[in-house]
């Protein structure tokens, strides 16, 4: 478990200091840090072609780095014609060095792609975690735009150990998230 990205040292160095003077923490260990990055998306056209949960996979494990895997469902829905245990989803986990490279290229490269994007909700949970829907793929420079099939959004979740929103917004500040500025 080794913190050799930039993002990682920049949190070690930079960022546990920074909130451990903000909110008076007494010790490092209380610092809030970021434990995983969960990436999912829900295929419900998946009921009927086998071929897109095939694509958003190969699409996860391009932008992450790591091996996509598919969601499955929980029960049987006939109006959906929805098989107990078929594929509906897909969702990566990303951790550590993995998590730290994947969230610079998302917060450098991917948002500031995004059409009139003038920053993120600051929304959180209640418990520290923050959940940014992105409405397409092709923001990642991974995608290649031609190969694309169709336009799939996905659910990017932060999941801190912040015990409360402020903290946990502090944290993904410090992390370089792009938050609207509030009035």
């Amino acid at each position: 478990m080794s913190n050799n990205t930039t993002l990682g040292k920049e949190y070690k160095e930079k960022i546990v200091p920074e909130l451990q003077k903000e909110f008076g923490y007494t010790t490092v260990m209380q610092v809030p840090k970021l434990e995983k990055i969960v990436i999912n998306q829900g295929l419900g056209g998946a009921t009927q072609d086998k071929k897109i949960i095939e694509t958003a996979l190969n699409e996860l494990t391009a932008i992450t780095g790591q091996k996509a895997v598919p969601t499955l469902s929980k029960k049987d829905i006939s109006n959906f014609k929805l098989r107990k245990k078929m594929p509906i989803g897909a969702m990566v986990t990303l951790r550590h060095d993995k998590m730290y490279e994947f969230l610079e290229r998302l917060v450098k490269v991917a948002l500031p792609r995004i059409r009139d994007f003038k920053g993120i909700n600051s929304k959180l949970d209640g418990r520290g975690n923050y959940t940014l829907g992105v409405t397409e793929q092709i923001i990642f420079p991974e995608i290649n735009i031609d190969n694309v099939p169709k336009l799939q959004g996905m659910n990017i979740t932060f999941v801190t150990s912040a015990p409360t929103d402020e903290e946990g917004l502090a944290l993904l500040k410090k992390f370089g998230l792009p938050f609207k500025r509030e009035n």
